[in-house]
């Protein structure tokens, strides 16, 4: 039998708007001129320039369109080719600052090879019969954007089977891998990080007696030389130290990750501050970057439109839903230039706050003077929820007279010390890499010595955060930092 229940809930739910705001805060500067032009795609109501009142027919950039005065003739013979000069007519927001005619030309765009596309001309030069071709160009298929092929050679057997019907073996797969293997840039296609090592060496001045000892190491005594165990080494070798240091120099110089020799370029990435901060003759000024504040408006001609709807017959159907359409449009681009404005209002708020609350490292710039804070102490201060400051302190940064910060490098938890005081572990972790930096290379500091150094200096700290600091700043442990 079916039973009728009443229940009552109270749920919080957010509007688009404040959906669209809390997108639009969290995005950095670099991004909201992206996000902008895309709203601007799609929202013809919305303008780019300065909110304009045009009140009288001078004003109007529009009024040729309906002036039907004597001044004007448009009908008269006038010459604008003649009188318009090409190399004084330069169109708004144009591909360049030269001439209205090149706007037409093509540009030439600057183009890479990519690490397969290297890889795929360089297999266009092997004599290889159909069968081999195929399995090579699955081998290339199978390689990772860092040059190493990390699949077994077997589960490639299988999909050769399966997907192509090419029934082979894992030796076929092996002679035709190390063929690959020959390409540019060294050490491609390599399975382990081992033998990535060795064909890089193999490709290196065989008649170095050095690069021999090279290959023979890592060949014969990887484990041992991973782990820094030289003397092992030394001592199974018959080497001396002075031997082991040039073999070092060789092996170090070697690339780890092969495939990223085609792509670095391709990865570099500038920083775009979102703020600016000055120090006028001791008086610290804080802006926003130009980009933080664009300058948008509602469209004229789709206000007009409403206007004309309110003089016009209200019994129209096809012209209420046209209305419908601006007035939908207008609400959007409202929304969006306030959402806008508020994201302009809020960063420099809790900017605002974090440089009051930092105001000793600001203006000196040294690191000593940063003070423990976390989230929760700037949105105290602005009187918001710690879910927007952690939003604007997420991937935002700040450009000073001492450099350009993150602004998450600011925000640190507190370090007890033996005078009763809190310091921030940012000067902790800088003690903590100044004392890694002068230690002794042959016998590194464990993090027990580091505990006890640190412990020393007044700051009571314990082995495991000594361990979490190292490996947030990725400083290996003692064994791996030995250096001979």
């Amino acid at each position: 039998m079916q039973r009728l229940s009443l229940n009552q809930t109270l749920q919080q739910k957010l509007s688009p708007q404040q959906i669209q705001f809390i997108k639009l805060l969290q995005i950095p500067t670099a991004e909201l001129d992206s996000r902008i032009e895309e709203e601007l795609e799609i929202n013809p109501a919305l303008e780019e320039g300065a909110d304009e009142d045009y009140d009288s027919k001078d004003d109007d950039p529009f009024a040729d369109d309906y002036d039907d005065g004597d001044d004007y003739d448009r009908n008269n013979d006038l010459d604008i080719d003649g009188y318009l000069n090409d190399d004084e007519y330069g169109g708004y927001k144009m591909q360049g600052d030269g001439n209205y005619g090149e706007e037409d030309r093509d540009v030439p765009i600057a183009t890479r090879s990519s690490l397969i596309d290297s890889l795929m001309q360089q297999f266009g030069y092997l004599l290889l019969s159909e069968q081999q071709e195929a399995i090579g160009l699955q081998l290339i298929g199978s390689i990772e954007s860092d040059g190493y092929i990390r699949r077994s050679l077997q589960a490639i057997v299988n999909d050769l089977a399966f997907s192509q019907n090419i029934f082979t073996d894992t030796d076929e797969l092996e002679e035709v891998l190390k063929k690959i293997q020959t390409f540019d840039p060294p050490g491609i296609a390599a399975r382990t990080l081992q033998e990535c090592l060795i064909l890089q060496l193999q490709r290196k001045d065989q008649s170095d007696p050095y690069v021999h000892l090279a290959i023979r190491i890592i060949d014969e005594f990887f484990e041992e030389f991973s782990k820094k165990h030289y003397e092992k080494i030394e001592k199974r070798l018959n080497i001396t130290e002075e031997d082991l240091k040039e073999v070092i120099h060789i092996i170090t110089k070697l690339n780890p990750k092969p495939g990223s020799v085609e792509n670095e370029e391709g990865g570099i990435q500038y920083l775009l501050p979102d703020f600016i901060l000055t120090n006028n003759n001791g008086k610290l000024e804080l802006t926003l970057n130009a980009k933080n504040a664009p300058e948008l408006r509602i469209s004229r001609s789709f206000a007009e439109m409403l206007d004309t709807y309110d003089k016009s017959s209200k019994n129209n159907k096809s012209l209420k839903e046209t209305v419908t359409f601006v007035k939908q449009k207008l609400d959007a681009a409202k929304w969006f230039i306030d959402a806008i404005k508020q994201r302009q209002q809020t960063l420099l708020r809790t900017m605002n706050a974090i440089v009051e609350f930092q105001y000793d490292f600001f203006l000196t710039g040294d690191e000593s003077k940063l003070r423990p804070m976390i989230l929760k102490d700037i949105a105290s201060m602005i009187e918001m929820d710690v879910s927007t400051v952690s939003r604007v302190a997420n991937s935002k940064s700040i450009q000073t007279e001492f450099g350009i910060y993150p602004l998450k490098y600011f925000f640190s938890e507190g370090i007890s010390t033996d005078s009763g005081e809190d310091v921030s572990s940012r000067e902790v972790k800088n003690i903590l890499k100044e004392l890694i930096d002068n230690e002794p290379k042959l016998n590194p500091l464990s993090d027990d010595k580091l505990e006890k150094m640190l412990n020393d200096r007044g700051y009571n700290i314990a082995r495991r955060t000594v361990a979490k600091y190292r490996e947030q700043m990725n400083i290996p442990v003692a064994r791996l930092r030995k250096q001979l």
